[in-house]
């Protein structure tokens, strides 16, 4: 089997995070995101995964040769030299996708997190026999999304946007099986699937929903990335077995790189997510946050509901909370406080931040 995943975005809903590396190798629980996905296809039979980019070419290519072989799974650049939305990707990646077999293939977007139920899913597809088969997830206020509505045995009977009346608690959950026939619907210019394909194909009575099973989130933005990020700390059930310095402990679900340093009289969770090569120093405070790759915390600082990047550093006693996200390489002055503020990569902060705003 084959499957495509959408990365063509520029990721802005994730700055700053995205202005150092594309939002699919943004790492969500300790790995790039997109590295979920893939192994979640492999571990369901697919051979080959079609990256489908318009962004940053160059290093979409780097990261294919450096995981291609450490996945052991064929991994295939698509480039769109114009953005071709969410279904020209298809169209340009015809030949991979159709070939000749009559097989189906996976559509992913790249920011989409859950546990990824693509047997499942594939199944189902298979015993329905139409076109394409959406994953759809249920959420308790349809109101603030596009929903989907489905009859009795998931065949999908229409699409409403934002409805005002109940009609259905279920929305697109961003992954499809598609079957190669519903490729003859897509046109070889930008266009999205789910505005101008997927209605086609809903009232041919072509189009059908699974609804998924656990949680189920698009990490594709700060508040969004950290609830998703409680959620899938909590699926993975997580046992530590490991010994801290003194006094030191974790509550909750925490996800701890192996090369991590801690130090003493620590109290670390719930829901934190530390990165390779961090060092949390002594009387150190952390919840509901990420410590990426070489961040740095020195002692008795505290840092909340907050997503600290790559490389950066944030002084004694410092209080970093409230939605702050920090780029790449950001210092933190000892003894701030730090109120939700967005600070751009590369940015020292000298002083301290009592309202949100963005740190150009």
């Amino acid at each position: 089997m084959k499957a495509l995943i959408l990365v063509g975005g520029y990721g802005t809903r994730l700055r700053p995070l995205t202005l150092s590396c594309p939002k699919p190798l943004v790492e969500f629980a300790n790995k790039p995101m997109i590295i979920h996905q893939i192994q979640a296809l492999k571990a369901v039979g697919c051979a080959e995964v079609i990256l489908a980019i318009a962004y940053q070419p160059e290093v979409m290519l780097t990261f294919k040769e450096e995981w291609e072989a450490k996945l052991d799974i064929k991994i295939t650049i698509s480039q769109e030299n114009v953005p071709m939305g969410t279904a020209g990707p298809l169209a340009l990646a015809r030949e991979l996708l159709d070939d000749g077999s009559g097989e189906p293939f996976f559509v992913l977007n790249s920011d989409v997190i859950c546990e990824f139920p693509l047997n499942d899913l594939l199944e189902f597809h298979k015993s329905r026999g139409g076109e394409g088969t959406l994953l759809v997830t249920q959420v308790e206020d349809p109101s603030r999304y596009g929903v989907v509505v489905t009859e009795a045995d998931g065949k999908i009977k229409a699409f409403m946007e934002k409805p005002k009346e109940f009609v259905s608690d279920k929305i697109n959950a961003g992954i499809y099986v598609l079957s190669p026939q519903i490729l003859n619907r897509i046109e070889l210019r930008p266009t999205s699937i789910e505005r101008e394909v997927f209605p086609a194909a809903a009232a041919d009575n072509q189009l059908y929903a699974m609804v998924l099973p656990g949680y189920w989130m698009d990490v594709g933005q700060p508040t969004d990335f950290l609830k998703g990020l409680v959620l899938h700390l909590e699926s993975m059930n997580i046992h530590h077995h490991r010994e801290l310095a003194s006094g030191s402990c974790f509550v909750g679900n925490v996800l701890v790189h192996p090369s991590a340093k801690i130090g003493k009289d620590c109290l670390i969770g719930p829901d934190v997510s530390i990165g390779e090569d961090c060092e949390i120093g002594d009387g150190v405070r952390l919840s509901t946050c990420v410590a990426m790759r070489g961040v740095k915390v020195k002692k008795y600082a505290k840092v909340a509901n907050s997503i600290i990047g790559w490389h950066s550093r944030i002084g004694a006693w410092c209080r970093v909370e409230n939605n702050a996200i920090l780029g790449e390489n950001v210092g933190v002055k000892d003894e701030l406080y730090v109120n939700g503020a967005i600070v751009l990569p590369h940015k020292d902060v000298k002083e301290t931040i009592q309202e949100p705003k963005i740190i150009l």
